[in-house]
């Protein structure tokens, strides 16, 4: 009999090193994380942003980048998939001393095979926990927004947590998207019930928006909370120039 470490890493199964540290929910068995952070982040930097990631004490890193940009060869999750070790290693001084993620939000299409939807998804709960291992930071579980039938799993395994993320850049340039994001917000504040607030990656001059898509939230005195960003600041800057 070959030893199950061996097997595990001649069938490309690495990721159970993870998921065996956890326990699988729903349908789809996705993995259950966990958080419930103290405090809560008060900026966004993006992956792409290194520079950013220190900019507060409490600041967040979101992956809302193109996808191109954090999913290459060397991604993360590839990585951690075939356990390149340097470039791991790589990622833990990158992200040292870093408190809080967003999960990864690789990218999910309605004109795509469903299964990819679902695959996405599971790679990003997998990602997460290697960031809480390995970072020790509390990584907040980011919410899809891609079609109706995702609505029945995608609070699959974050049911303990009292944080969740949404991102409203380029959700909100169509009814249907707007419509796509009410939706997921009702099903998170109605199957999530110790969420106590809602992070929102948002790049508008201003919260209207917002304020708007996440009343129900706050109906349910949920927390929603718009950290500053980059992008969210330079659009400000440019609005402000354009009115002068």
């Amino acid at each position: 009999m070959r030893d199950k470490k061996e097997l595990r890493k001649l069938l490309n199964l690495n990721y159970l090193d993870l998921t065996n540290k956890t326990f699988c929910v729903g349908k789809y068995d996705m993995p259950k994380l966990y958080c419930d952070p103290i405090e809560f982040p008060d900026y966004i930097a993006l992956y792409s942003q290194p520079c950013e990631y220190h900019k507060t004490a409490n600041t967040c890193i979101g992956f809302y980048d193109y996808d191109i940009k954090f999913d290459g060869d060397n991604g993360l999750y590839n990585s951690i998939r075939y356990k390149k070790e340097r470039r791991l290693d790589e990622y833990r001084r990158r992200f040292e001393g870093v408190k809080f993620f967003i999960s990864p939000d690789y990218s999910q299409l309605g004109d795509v095979p469903y299964y990819h939807n679902i695959f996405q998804l599971g790679r990003a709960r997998e990602v997460s926990l290697w960031l809480s291992l390995n970072i020790g930071a509390s990584v907040i579980p980011n919410i899809p927004c891609c079609c109706d039938d995702d609505l029945d799993f995608i609070c699959d395994g974050i049911e303990d947590v009292s944080i969740v993320a949404f991102s409203t850049k380029g959700r909100t340039d169509t009814e249907r998207n707007i419509q796509l994001i009410r939706k997921s917000i009702l099903v998170s504040i109605d199957k999530l019930k110790h969420l106590k607030a809602i992070l929102v990656y948002d790049v508008s001059i201003d919260n209207k928006m917002v304020e708007e898509l996440f009343e129900p939230a706050r109906k349910r005195n949920i927390s929603v909370i718009v950290p500053d960003n980059l992008l969210k600041s330079r659009n400000i800057s440019r609005s402000d120039y354009v009115q002068q």
